[in-house]
């Protein structure tokens, strides 16, 4: 079974005190996950070199408060994703969010779950985070409980498990914003790693970055990761979708379109490393650090444009704009529950 353990990690600039919890499997896999922002810090796996931390992540907690914008390893919500013109109408009521990407609301709006302290323990080897969100937080309706699950199995899999409870009708799109880079957290761009996508659509951008409605397929583009292919050529090609975003930064829409069907998304390889994503959501966000730019981070490692990747594995982005996606309404009574996971073996 998984050890678990817990040190103090700081405080935020407010006072609140966090803990930095350590998983450890046993079997050469450990992860670091912090309170504040439900953050995976470190993750680190066997590789044909030694363990290998593929996460991107900061030392401390006024690293993370001062470099808020990339979410890095954060938990995301209560709605993940960009909402146009930062509103929408619910139950025939207008609701007005935070423009903190102008026009629209991005990852939950200002203090969205990223940079709140959750509540933690350790339950039958599973780190369990726990944060109440209270009607009106950001602006969204309803009181909303939400629990999220980290796991590591024997297998060398990190799992991430999400639960969210309201008492009135409300939107709910949750997620993990990690960077990963197999080659090793401080080792560059991602040029060089390949990527593979279960997905034959994309659901297109807009101005903005905001899903415009169109679903398209992928072939012919760079979109077309149906089997791997290395992400340099796709990041430099031009292609007017990617030129708009500084690289991948689009919503992938998976074979069964449906949520609950615990389905592979994508598989990442590099050096001598694969990584399996498995998820319950009916897409994933790719995202290759398009404007990325910290100095330092973990041990002194700068992190620049394109140096990590993120699987955003969530509901399709602005959905509640769009009546034939995915819906993002949640009920009282209903249950919102996900399951993604990322597994890591040796490449080939």
């Amino acid at each position: 079974m998984t050890e678990l353990t817990s040190r103090p990690f700081g405080a935020t600039a407010e006072g609140t005190l966090v803990e930095c919890w350590t998983l450890d499997n046993h079997n050469g896999m450990t992860a670091e996950i912090l309170t504040y922002g439900g953050i995976l810090r470190t993750l680190t796996v066997p590789s044909p070199t030694g363990p290998r931390d593929v996460v991107l992540g900061l030392d401390t907690v006024a690293d993370y408060e001062a470099n808020p914008g990339p979410h890095l390893g954060a938990l995301v919500g209560r709605v993940a994703g960009r909402i146009k013109d930062a509103f929408f109408t619910l139950g025939g009521k207008e609701y007005r969010l935070t423009a903190n990407a102008a026009p629209n609301c991005l990852h939950g709006g200002e203090r969205g779950y990223a940079k709140r302290v959750w509540q933690a323990g350790a339950v039958d080897g599973r780190l369990v985070l726990t944060y109440f969100s209270p009607d009106g937080e950001e602006h969204f309706p309803g009181n909303l409980k939400v629990k999220v699950v980290y796991a590591l199995t024997a297998d060398n899999a990190l799992t991430i498990e999400y639960f969210a409870e309201t008492d009135a009708e409300t939107i709910v799109n949750l997620t993990n914003h990690s960077y990963f880079n197999l080659s090793g957290h401080g080792a560059g761009s991602v040029g060089n790693h390949t990527a593979q996508f279960f997905a034959d659509y994309i659901t297109e951008n807009g101005p903005g970055k905001v899903p415009s409605g169109a679903i398209v397929g992928v072939g012919g583009t760079p979109f077309d990761l149906r089997e791997p292919r290395a992400l340099a050529p796709g990041l430099a090609g031009g292609h007017p979708q990617i030129a708009a975003a500084g690289g991948y930064d689009h919503n992938f829409v998976l074979k069964s379109r449906l949520d609950g069907v615990l389905e592979t998304a994508a598989v990442i390889e590099a050096d001598g490393l694969r990584m399996e994503c498995e998820t319950t959501q009916p897409g994933v966000q790719f995202y290759t650090a398009n404007f990325l730019d910290v100095p330092r981070g973990k041990d002194g490692a700068a992190y620049g444009v394109h140096s990590g990747l993120c699987l955003e594995t969530q509901g399709w982005p602005d959905a509640v704009h769009h009546p034939d996606f995915p819906s993002p309404v949640l009920k009282p009574g209903e249950v919102y529950h996900h399951l993604t996971v990322y597994r890591f073996s040796s490449a080939g």
